[in-house]
């Protein structure tokens, strides 16, 4: 009889993991959702578009552009701007998202 509630509770911590992963999950997706007026739902643009699709770029060149972007070492229209709103875990978190994205 007692190892029923042992199994509830392990049943319940895997469970709260599950939920606490979907909740980081759905996160980094809004926050890579940001990044859709300009950049294109899942970061795809427009066929012949000037803004570049994240999609599919490399995680170690996205954070380098952010971070140029955030340090005011490059400079663009908007991006220097946007960019300093972010934290480097979320950009981090965005450069992962959109690596992991299909061109």
């Amino acid at each position: 009889m007692k190892a029923l509630p042992a199994i509830a509770v392990a049943a319940m911590l895997v469970g709260g993991a599950a939920q606490a992963s979907d909740a980081q999950a759905l996160y980094t997706r809004s926050l890579a959702a940001t990044c859709a007026n300009c950049h294109g739902t899942a970061g795809r643009t427009v066929e012949g578009s000037a803004v570049p699709s994240l999609a599919g770029m490399p995680q170690p060149y996205f954070l380098e552009q952010m971070k140029a972007f955030k340090s005011g070492a490059r400079q663009a229209t908007i991006m220097h701007q946007i960019a300093k709103g972010y934290s480097d875990e979320q950009i981090e978190r965005m450069a992962a998202y959109f690596a992991a994205q299909k061109k």
